[in-house]
């Protein structure tokens, strides 16, 4: 039996990571990304980039990677007021979560995915989403996507999975998981291809890729990437 995914793909550092995990794994991987207004659009040309090095660069995987699919997510942006769609400072709020927290994103994602995925009779969902190296977005936690994921199924009455093969790594494990799945070549992808600041900062190039190096996402990715880097050291 053909075994068949879809990837939830920003082109950021865990979807690219979970990306090559799944061209390993399945028979055929097609990809969606959102446009759902973030601060960090830049992410979505980033994406495109970084299917054409895989389709260059790994041959093994070019013939299992299909169609990628694009969605306008725009509501989001209108309906929510964060520092992920909006031009404001990231700070925590009230409620103990920070304010790049979108509400409802995964949630929407994963519904629209599974639509696709009906569509186009994908069995498997796979996301990047970590509940160890994480801002506490409750859409990220496992009992979230593993509720989620009967939801979906019992909604459509077509059998889907959920993946997230990152959920109990931390980001020097996803760097490790990168270099074990696609070598020195997938790491060089990861690091200067990939986006992962939430500023949608590409002017400042440091040794774990581009990034403002202050918020966040670009604190966990450094962070990361210097414990992982300690451990190549002879």
């Amino acid at each position: 039996m053909t075994r068949t995914a879809l990837v939830l793909f920003s082109g950021g550092q865990d979807s690219t990571t979970c990306l090559a995990w799944a061209l390993g794994k399945f028979d055929r991987v097609e990809t969606v990304g959102f446009d759902y207004g973030q601060r960090h659009i830049v992410e979505l040309e980033c994406r495109q980039n970084i299917l054409a090095s895989f389709r260059s660069q790994f041959p093994q995987w070019s013939a299992r990677l299909g169609e990628d699919h694009i969605l306008d997510m725009g509501i989001l942006a209108k309906v929510t007021d964060t520092a992920m769609t909006s031009n404001k400072a990231i700070e925590m709020q009230r409620n103990g979560l920070p304010n790049t927290f979108v509400p409802g994103r995964n949630l929407l994602f994963f519904s629209f995915a599974a639509a696709i995925a009906y569509r186009r009779e994908l069995k498997s969902l796979i996301g990047g989403m970590c509940e160890t190296d994480y801002s506490g977005y409750p859409d990220c936690r496992d009992n979230t996507l593993k509720s989620l994921q009967v939801t979906l199924s019992l909604g459509m009455d077509y059998p889907l999975i959920i993946e997230t093969p990152l959920m109990w790594l931390d980001k020097k494990q996803t760097w490790q998981l990168a270099k074990r799945l696609g070598g020195d070549a997938l790491l060089n992808i990861v690091r200067d291809q990939s986006h992962t600041c939430y500023l949608g900062d590409r002017q400042n190039r440091n040794d774990w890729g581009w990034g403002c190096g202050a918020c966040p996402a670009c604190e966990l990715r450094k962070t990361g990437f210097q414990e992982f880097m300690l451990e190549q050291t002879p």
